[in-house]
C-alpha cells in the first residue's frame, strides 16, 4: 500500500508541471515570477499580463485539465468494453453525430438565414454547444437503443462505425451546398482547440466535468470485472448486458459534453490508456504486478496523463 501511494507523486508532478507550462507558453513572454504574482493576487503587474493570465491561458489550462480527464476515462471505458486496443471515445460515432449537429447548425445559417451564426458571437457559440450536444445524444440514444437488442460488442461496434460513416456522408453534402464562409467556420470548429472555452462557459464546463468524473469511478468496479471475460463476470454476478449498458452510456455522455466545448479532439482519448500502461509495465516489478491494468489506478492516474497534449494542442499563437 505505500508503494501505491509513492505512485501519485509522479502523477501530481506532472500535472504540476504541464499545469505551469500552459501558463508559461504564449506568444507573448511573462517572467515565471510574474505569473506566481499575479495567481496569488500579491505584488503589481500589468494589467495586460493579468488579463492574458486570467482571461486566456488559466482558461484554457483548466479547460484541458478536465478534459484531458474526462476523454482519457473515456477512451479506458471503451477498450474495456470492446477489449480492443484500438477503441477510443469516438468509435461508436459519438463525436460524429456532435459534428453533425454543429454542421447543421453552422453550414446552413448563412444558407437558409442571411447572417450566419459565426458571427453571432456569444449567441452563436451556445448555439454551436447545444447543437453538437443535441447530436451526441441523439446518437448515444440510437447505440443505446441498439445495445439492448445486440449481444456481441463487435456488432455494436460496426454498427457504431457505420453511423460515424453516415454522418461524415451527410456533412460532405452540407458543405457542398454551403457558401465559402460556413464552410471555413465549420473547419475552423473542426479542429478543436480549448481556447473556445472562455467566459462563463468554462465555470460550466468545469462543473459539469466535476460531477461526471467522480461518477465515473463508480463504475471501475465493474471494469475490473469486465476485464476477467464475460464468462467469468457472469459467474461472478455481473449482469453483462446491464454493465455494457452502463459503462457506454458514461463514455458517451462524457464524449459528447467534450467535444460540444472543445472539438472533436477525441482522438487524443484514445492514446492516453496505453501510455499509462506502458508507464506501470516498465516500472519495477512491485509496480507492474499491483496496477497493470487495475481500473482503481489506471483511472486516477489517466487524469494528468492528457495534460501532456494540452501543451500540443492548444494554440501556438495564442497570448
Amino acid at each position: 500500500m505505500k508503494r501505491s501511494f509513492l505512485l501519485l507523486i509522479p502523477v501530481l508532478l506532472s500535472i504540476l508541471i504541464f499545469f505551469l507550462l500552459n501558463l508559461v507558453l504564449g506568444t507573448i513572454s511573462i517572467p515565471i515570477h510574474a505569473i506566481w504574482n499575479i495567481l496569488w493576487g500579491i505584488g503589481e503587474e500589468p494589467v495586460v499580463w493579468e488579463n492574458i493570465i486570467w482571461k486566456s491561458r488559466f482558461p484554457q489550462t483548466l479547460t484541458a485539465l478536465v478534459a484531458g480527464a474526462g476523454l482519457s476515462i473515456s477512451g479506458l471505458q471503451m477498450q474495456t468494453v470492446f477489449r480492443n486496443p484500438l477503441a477510443g471515445p469516438s468509435e461508436l460515432g459519438i463525436s460524429s453525430g456532435a459534428s453533425l449537429g454543429v454542421a447543421f447548425i453552422i453550414l446552413l445559417s448563412g444558407t437558409i438565414g442571411s447572417t450566419a451564426l459565426s458571427k453571432l458571437g456569444f449567441f452563436g457559440e451556445v448555439a454551436i454547444s447545444v447543437a453538437a450536444i443535441t447530436g451526441a445524444m441523439l446518437v448515444m440514444a440510437i447505440i443505446i437503443a441498439i445495445s439492448r437488442k445486440v449481444r456481441g460488442n463487435v456488432i455494436l461496434l460496426i454498427i457504431g462505425v457505420m453511423i460515424g460513416y453516415i454522418a461524415t456522408a451527410i456533412i460532405g453534402v452540407l458543405k457542398f451546398f454551403s457558401n465559402d464562409e460556413d464552410v471555413r467556420a465549420y473547419v475552423i470548429w473542426g479542429l478543436g482547440s480549448f481556447s473556445k472555452v472562455s467566459g462563463n462557459q468554462v465555470y460550466t464546463f468545469v462543473g459539469i466535468m466535476f460531477l461526471l468524473i467522480p461518477l465515473s469511478f463508480l463504475l471501475i468496479k465493474t471494469l475490473n470485472l469486465m476485464l476477467l471475460g464475460e464468462s467469468y463476470a457472469r459467474n461472478l454476478g455481473l449482469n453483462i448486458r446491464q454493465a455494457r449498458l452502463s459503462v457506454i452510456s458514461c463514455s458517451c455522455i462524457l464524449t459528447a459534453i467534450i467535444t460540444a466545448y472543445c472539438g472533436p479532439i477525441v482522438f487524443l482519448g484514445l492514446a492516453v490508456p496505453h501510455l499509462c500502461r506502458i508507464y506501470f509495465l516498465h516500472k519495477s516489478s512491485g509496480f507492474s504486478t499491483l496496477f497493470g491494468d487495475d481500473h482503481r489506478w489506471l483511472d486516477p492516474f489517466e487524469k494528468s496523463g492528457f495534460i501532456l497534449f494540452s501543451v500540443i494542442i492548444n494554440d501556438p499563437f495564442r497570448r
